[in-house]
């Protein structure tokens, strides 16, 4: 059985951050594992972020394109997908 792993790059985290979350809740269901994490300091937050989505091992290909999309079309962001 083959992992689909999707990573996303946020470069204005705090512009995409809400709608990037309403995307993702809106296809929570074939999220097995989500990870998020970006560079924090006594000073700073940094607005770029970084997120990993392992999907689960019956997720239709389909709805992980439909969601890709959706996020790409957020623009300030990368978005890559892999199959191990």
């Amino acid at each position: 059985m083959s992992k689909i792993i999707m990573g996303i790059k946020l470069n204005q985290r705090h512009e995409t951050a809400k709608a990037l979350q309403d995307i993702l809740t809106r296809h929570g269901c074939i999220i097995n594992t989500r990870l998020g994490f970006h560079e924090v300091s006594d000073i700073s937050c940094s607005e770029q972020g970084y997120i990993l989505l392992e999907f689960a091992g019956d997720a239709d290909t389909a709805e992980i394109d439909e969601m890709q999309k959706e996020i790409e079309s957020l623009g300030e962001l990368t978005v890559k997908t892999m199959e191990l």
